[in-house]
């Protein structure tokens, strides 16, 4: 009997054994989640440092900022416009008349025509193909045309003045080189009597301010023989200096808006019979 029971002990020793293999492997399971922790920690560091490393690339940046600035105050000296050349009567060589001499041949010799006053020339010979009478001065600084038209009302029933009202208008152009400026002024070549001198200025003070271009006046004069004279007159000018092209077609421009404007003044100004009269007498 005693020999029976020692075989039965041995079978649960077996059974021992078997279990001891499965606590290893619960070890090694709990070491794995060791190590994943050990990497987690690992990548938390560095996405850190790559956060890091970012905040130092965009300051880089603005320590280089002062270059622009540096640029920015040579490029004007770079792009600083060349000066132009300019001739003898201060005409820049981007001029229409730039480097050109002119000149007239005169009873007293030759004289010297300026860009001005070649300008009128030019208008007054070349397009109108008038004779030449401009008078230019010895020093060429000042030159002045003289020439009177025909004035003729308008063809309808809405004007003061019919196309059977004429008279002559007086015209004078002068030329001032220095200031580069062209004078006109038209005249009614009859005196103003002096009875119609305050109905005629009080007629210019409602006028002027409607007329878009040039000005009336009264201009007083003394006669050859020494008596004071009212005169009827129309102003305008243009300047000349800048003008780098179309100096001829400013002038032709002002004559052309001069006659119209005046014109218009004459007939407005005839609403008042006695100055209709005074005009056409």
């Amino acid at each position: 009997m005693a020999t029976k029971k020692s075989p039965a002990k041995k079978k649960v020793a077996t059974k021992v054994v078997k279990k001891a293999p499965a606590k290893k492997a619960v070890k090694k399971v709990a070491a794995k989640k060791v190590v994943a922790k050990k990497a987690v920690k690992k990548v938390v560091k560095k996405s850190v440092a790559k956060k890091t490393v970012k905040k130092v690339a965009t300051k880089k940046p603005a320590a280089k900022k002062p270059a622009p600035k540096k640029t920015a105050k040579k490029s004007p000296k770079a792009v600083a416009p060349k000066k132009l050349k300019v001739d003898q009567y201060g005409l820049e060589e981007d001029d229409e008349f730039f480097g050109l001499y002119f000149a007239k041949s005169t009873n007293k010799g030759l004289v010297e025509v300026k860009p001005c006053t070649f300008s009128l020339m030019y208008w007054w010979k070349g397009l109108l193909g008038y004779p030449d009478m401009i008078e230019i001065s010895k020093d060429s600084n000042t030159a002045m045309l003289q020439f009177e038209s025909t004035f003729g009302g308008g063809d309808s029933g809405e004007t003061e003045l019919t196309e059977k009202d004429v008279f002559d208008v007086d015209h004078i152009i002068e030329v001032d080189e220095q200031e580069q400026l062209i004078s006109l002024y038209s005249y009614v070549p009859i005196p103003v009597p002096e009875k119609l001198i305050g109905a005629l200025g009080l007629s210019i003070l409602n006028i002027n301010p409607e007329t878009r271009y040039g000005s009336l006046e009264i201009c007083s004069t003394d006669n050859e023989e020494g008596a004071n004279e009212h005169f009827l007159r129309y102003r305008a000018a243009t300047y000349l200096r800048g003008v780098k092209s179309g100096k001829v077609e400013a002038i032709e421009s002002m004559v052309t808006n001069g006659s119209e404007f005046f014109g218009l003044a004459l007939d407005a100004m005839c609403v008042n019979k006695s100055i209709k009269k005074w005009l056409l007498s």
